[in-house]
Order: structure tokens, then C-alpha cells, then sequence
């Protein structure tokens, strides 16, 4: 399966708006609203009279800059319409891309802004801002795809107004919007040729009467009994659809660089005049990708006690929860999006089936998620730092508090409360929020799908570039990483450098986790102290490049190997394939021993 197949939706999108301009008209849904918001081009042609220096473009300019991004990000490979169209404006000035991001201000060690100063002296190019032309920047990416996936709404005006605070339908009059990253023959050639097994990959559910039943049977899900079950009023969800579906692995994983988090995703295949699963809330901020048919959702008033919830609920019976917030149908094109512990429920109408995807993402990375790796650490090093915490309690504290006890011996309970609140006021001084992140990002890289590179960063990277095997036994070596050559990591969230408890310090990393959620234990190695300075600057320059040389540590034999070590795990990719340099018969003499 092509690589870049997933952003073909962009090629189709960009056909859409082109055909359609002006003519077309999107809206978006919101609730608590008198009104709808109207985006269509007559309103975008009163906002750029009005726009004032240095505002964001139009909203046709910001989709043609989208949509460039992806078209350097997977070169040569577009639809012939877009193909066609590009060459037809291949003469005008090209605009701006509308989505202006912040480029990362590089920490850079005064070591290294030394050598670099002492290279310009020298005659040598200052490559420090330099843009890699073979190269985009994964984090704007990131962002730009995430941008295309709830389009027209801003990501910006949703963070602000509409993540982890209400619901939001945005309405589209693309039904192929999202017909590139899957389909129901996907489906079915998956169920064909990979070994999906019921309960662990697939569920057959029904709803009927207000009951909730599954229906799975034991061992593989071949096609003909799961649709076997579809005929007859069942409907079908895939639970982790990005182990098979290569589209839908590419979509999560370049997300994953924007949220921070694991992005998860179940696939709902419902058929016509059906229900599938009983009103629930589930633990997740939810993205519903309608990619076929249509479906009515009802959306409820999450329970006081859950908003935001931390866990996924009970079935509820339809007595219990009142009358729905949002009662809205999805089409072919459509999004819905609602905060976790929001009560849903969905279902079909007699004249159409449905397909769609439910991207998750933000489950358990709350304050609290935060908070419950912050405090045992803080408390600790508050016992090894000051001895009050460790002083004995009160001989006789069992006598007066306690569930007992909440009217006995005021006096001494209030003295007892006092000194509690005390010690916990005193814990601020001994915060360690740094350890609190990592044991986060800990848990965030086992939770990651691996990275996607694109074809280029794949021909720098570990994966193509370097020794090959040929015919006859002969290996065909690959240039040596020098001083100047230039490295990046593959992505920012698939490396943490942890110092443990111990002292020692690890590299975790995601690059090695399986398609499927925790099939592997969570991978890490082991890193010398000497190497550590060198690790933090590559992870402190993403998404720039940095030469080997300008790593702050003292000898080029170690710069080099520590970025060998890296690169030989896919954390890092060059700049520039390596050219092969020499060829030899037998592997005798390849392996060197590390340096240290």
C-alpha cells in the first residue's frame, strides 16, 4: 500500500473546494448557539477586505497551503486533477499558505554557538537556520493535518471554544471527504487476508428494546460470518483498526505528534435500520470521521460528578438520561466531536448503512494523571530532605480521628488538621515536576503507535540508508557518519531521556512499539553520563538539524557513536543519504566495537 495514500484525501478535498468554489457553502453546528456560522466565500470575501496586517489569509488560501505541505511532504504522488491543476497555475504567484506557525527557537549551548562562530570565520556556511530542502517540519505536520481533519473550523478558535467543552458537528458537502483512509471493501479485503479475531479485534453488538448484547463467537473473524452477522441487523466495530488498515496507522500516528498522547480508534461499520451499543459515555475526547452512509446522533448532558470523566460508564436506560443537548444526523463528509463523559447514541435509518471512524485521544493525560505521578515523588524527597516528615504521630490520634470519631475531641482534632494542612503546604518546596513528566511520557511512548517517515526521512533514516546485503554475499557499505554530518530526530515524542531513581540515566523510545496497543514491553537503553549532554541537545533542537560536531561533549569519537547508537534504534535521520563508499565479500571486520 502507497505510503502517502492517506493524504490522497487532500487531492480529493482540493478537487472539491475547486469544483465548488464559490458555489458551495460549509457550516458547522454549534451548540448553545442561536445561529449557525456560515463559511461560504461571500462571507471569506468580506473578511479579507477587513483583514489588517499580518492577520491570517483566507480560508481558500489556507487550504490551498495545506494542502501544499502534504504535496512536498509525499512528492509525486497526486491525482491527475490536482496534478492537472497545479500545472495550470504553475505560472501565477504562488500564495501564502494562510497557517503562519511559529518556528522553535533553538536552545543552543554556548559550546556549540562557539564552533559555530568559529566556522564563519572559516569561511563556512551558517547552517544553523538553514531549511532542509529535502525535509519538512513533522510538528506543523502534524498540525496541518489535524487542521484538514475538522476543517472548516480553526484548530486554534477549537482548542479555545470547543475541546473538553462541548460538542461540535461540523457539516460538510464532501461526501469523499474521508472515503481515502477507509472503506467498507477495506473492510472486507482486511477480513479476507489478515488474521482478525473475534473480541480481540472485532465485536459483533446489537441494541434492540433497550438491551445491549454481544454476539462474538470464538476464533477468526472471517468475512462471510461477520456479515453473515451484518445481514441480520448486527453491527460490527473493529477495535484497533490501525494494526490492518495502513491509512488509518498513518492518520494516528502523524496526529500523535500534535496531541502529545496516544491517538487511538475504533471502526463502526452499522447496517441500515440499526443500533449497535446502548447510551454511554466513554473516557476519551472523541473525533466521529464519517466516511459512509449516515447515521443520527443524540448527544446528553453528562452526570455533574462526570464531566471530563476518568472512566468509561455503564449501559444507561433511556429514563435516565433526559432529553439530548445535540440531535443531529452525520452524512458522508461530516465530523462530530464531543468531550469525554458526554452520553451518546447512534443509529441508522432504514434507507442508508454507516461507516465511521472514532479517533480517541487524551485518555488518562489529565491534571490529575499529572498530579498522581507528582505527589508520591514530591512526598518522598520531602522524607529524605526534611525530618518533620518524618517525626512519630500523636500516641493516642487513633482515639479522635477517624469515621468513628468526627464529633469526638474537637479540640485535638483541629490541632491534629492544623499540622496535616501544614505538611502539605510544605510540600510545594519540595516539587519535582520535571521526574512527575517523565514518568508521563513514560507511559505516553509504551502507549504510541512507532512513527511514520516519510519516503525521504525512510532514505536517511536506518530503514534504507546504510550496509546493504546484495547478491553473492557481497555488502555494499555505506559512507561513515563524520563530524559534519547533520542529524534530527524522526520525531519529538518518541524519545525520553529519564535520569532514574538510581542515578542511571535511560533513553525510552517508541520506535520499536508494534502496530498493536502494548504487544511489546516498553523499550528502552541504557546511556553513559558522558553521552547525556549530547542526547539532551538533539532532543532540544528538534525539528532543526544538528551537526555531529556541535554536540556539547568532548570528543568526536563519542559524538559519533552516541549518534550511531540513535540512529541504529530509528530515533535519528540524516539530512542527506549516505553514499555508498565500498564493497565487500564478507561481513568480516564490519562490526566494530563500540567506543566508550
Amino acid at each position: 500500500m502507497a505510503e502517502s495514500q492517506v493524504m490522497s484525501a487532500y487531492a480529493v478535498y482540493k478537487r472539491q473546494v475547486m469544483e465548488q468554489a464559490p458555489h458551495s457553502s460549509k457550516k458547522v453546528k454549534q451548540q448553545h448557539l442561536s445561529r449557525e456560522i456560515s463559511l461560504s466565500d461571500k462571507n471569506l470575501k468580506a473578511k479579507r477586505t477587513k483583514r489588517q496586517p499580518g492577520e491570517m489569509t483566507t480560508k481558500k488560501n489556507q487550504v490551498n497551503g495545506d494542502l501544499d505541505i502534504f504535496k512536498k511532504l509525499k512528492k509525486g504522488i497526486v491525482s491527475k486533477r490536482i496534478r492537472t491543476v497545479r500545472n495550470k497555475k504553475k505560472n501565477k504567484k504562488e500564495k501564502s499558505s494562510g497557517i503562519q506557525l511559529p518556528i522553535r527557537i533553538l536552545e543552543v549551548s554556548k559550546n556549540v554557538k562557539t564552533r559555530q562562530k568559529s566556522r564563519l570565520l572559516n569561511g563556512e556556511k551558517d547552517d544553523r537556520n538553514m531549511e532542509n530542502k529535502h525535509h519538512t517540519d513533522p510538528i506543523k505536520d502534524s498540525r496541518d493535518l489535524f487542521q484538514w481533519l475538522i476543517h472548516p473550523m480553526e484548530a486554534q478558535d477549537f482548542l479555545e471554544n470547543y475541546f473538553e467543552k462541548r460538542p461540535m458537528h461540523v457539516q460538510r458537502d464532501v461526501a469523499s471527504y474521508y472515503l481515502n483512509i477507509v472503506s467498507t471493501s477495506i473492510l472486507d479485503k482486511v477480513l479476507r487476508e489478515k488474521n482478525v479475531f473475534f473480541t480481540k479485534n472485532i465485536d459483533i453488538t446489537s441494541y434492540t428494546n433497550g438491551m445491549r448484547e454481544t454476539h462474538n463467537p470464538t476464533g477468526r473473524a472471517v468475512a462471510n460470518a461477520v456479515w453473515d452477522y451484518y445481514i441480520n441487523k448486527c453491527s460490527v466495530r473493529m477495535l484497533n483498526p490501525q494494526t490492518f488498515i495502513q491509512n488509518i496507522y498513518m492518520l494516528n500516528a502523524i496526529l500523535q505528534e500534535y496531541f502529545g498522547c496516544f491517538v487511538g480508534s475504533n471502526l463502526y461499520l452499522t447496517p441500515p435500520g440499526s443500533q449497535g451499543f446502548a447510551p454511554h459515555y466513554d473516557d476519551i475526547e472523541a473525533f466521529v470521521l464519517q466516511v459512509e452512509g449516515k447515521k443520527r446522533w443524540r448527544l446528553y448532558k453528562p452526570p455533574d460528578k462526570s464531566y471530563l470523566a476518568r472512566y468509561s460508564s455503564r449501559n444507561f436506560d433511556e429514563s435516565e438520561i433526559g432529553e439530548p443537548i445535540l440531535d443531529t444526523i452525520l452524512t458522508a463528509g461530516d465530523l462530530l466531536y464531543f468531550p469525554r463523559g458526554t452520553i451518546h447514541q447512534a443509529e441508522t435509518a432504514d434507507d442508508a448503512h454507516s461507516l465511521h471512524i472514532t479517533l480517541s485521544v487524551y485518555q488518562k493525560n489529565s491534571w490529575y494523571d499529572f498530579l498522581e505521578k507528582l505527589l508520591p515523588l514530591t512526598l518522598k524527597r520531602a522524607a529524605e530532605e526534611n525530618y518533620k516528615f518524618r517525626e512519630g504521630l500523636p500516641l493516642d490520634y487513633l482515639r479522635y480521628v477517624g469515621t468513628a470519631h468526627t464529633t469526638s475531641n474537637e479540640e485535638a482534632r483541629e490541632i491534629f488538621g492544623t499540622k496535616v494542612k501544614a505538611f502539605l503546604t510544605s510540600l510545594i518546596n519540595y516539587i519535582d515536576i520535571d521526574s512527575a513528566a517523565d514518568l508521563m511520557a513514560k507511559s505516553h511512548i509504551h502507549d504510541f503507535l512507532p512513527p511514520v517517515p516519510s519516503l525521504k526521512e525512510k532514505e536517511c533514516s536506518v530503514a534504507q540508508d546504510g550496509d546493504i546485503m546484495t547478491d553473492n554475499g557481497f555488502v555494499r557499505r555505506c559512507a561513515p557518519i563524520e563530524p559534519d554530518t547533520r542529524v534530527r530526530l524522526i520525531r519529538s515524542h518518541c524519545i525520553r531521556l529519564v535520569k532514574e531513581e538510581d542515578g542511571a540515566y535511560r533513553i525510552y523510545y517508541s520506535t520499536e512499539n508494534s502496530k498493536e496497543y502494548h504487544e511489546y514491553e516498553l523499550q528502552f537503553v541504557e546511556v553513559d553520563e558522558e553521552f547525556v549532554p549530547a542526547v539532551r541537545e538533539i532532543i532540544r533542537c528538534y525539528p532543526r538539524f544538528i551537526r555531529v560536531s556541535d554536540l556539547p561533549i568532548d570528543y568526536d569519537d563519542y559524538k559519533i557513536q552516541i549518534v550511531k547508537d540513535l540512529w541504529e534504534k530509528g530515533l535519528l535521520i540524516m539530512d542527506n543519504p549516505r553514499r555508498n563508499i565500498m564493497t565487500k565479500k564478507s561481513n568480516k571486520g564490519l562490526i566494530t566495537k563500540k567506543k566508550r
